[in-house]
This record gives C-alpha cells, sequence and structure tokens, in this order.
C-alpha cells in the first residue's frame, strides 16, 4: 500500500511539471473577462427577470 502511494505521488509530481502555468499578465486578463462576462449575465438575468416580473403583473 505504501509504495502505491509513494507511486502516486511521484506521478503527480511528474506531471505537474509538464503544466504550463500562465503568466501574471494572462492571468489578470483571463480573470477582467471571467468579471465581465458575469456582470453582463448578472445584468441580463436581472433584465430578464423584471419583464417577466412585469408580464406576470399584467396578467394577475
Amino acid at each position: 500500500m505504501k509504495e502505491k502511494i509513494i507511486n502516486f505521488v511521484n506521478d503527480v509530481v511528474k506531471e505537474m511539471k509538464k503544466v504550463t502555468w500562465p503568466t501574471k499578465e494572462e492571468l489578470k486578463d483571463s480573470t477582467s473577462i471571467v468579471i465581465v462576462v458575469c456582470l453582463i449575465l448578472a445584468a441580463f438575468t436581472y433584465v430578464v427577470d423584471m419583464a417577466i416580473s412585469q408580464i406576470l403583473k399584467g396578467i394577475f
């Protein structure tokens, strides 16, 4: 069992060395894009919710 755990950890270390990590600038750009998309989706959801609320108020 101990040997399997050691092999697993060694494999994880080998695979992590293959990972290409983003630069600080790439990370900032990606974060900005995610924040902007979240804000757009939130605004869209708000507008749709308000429209549906107004429609339902008109019906009932």
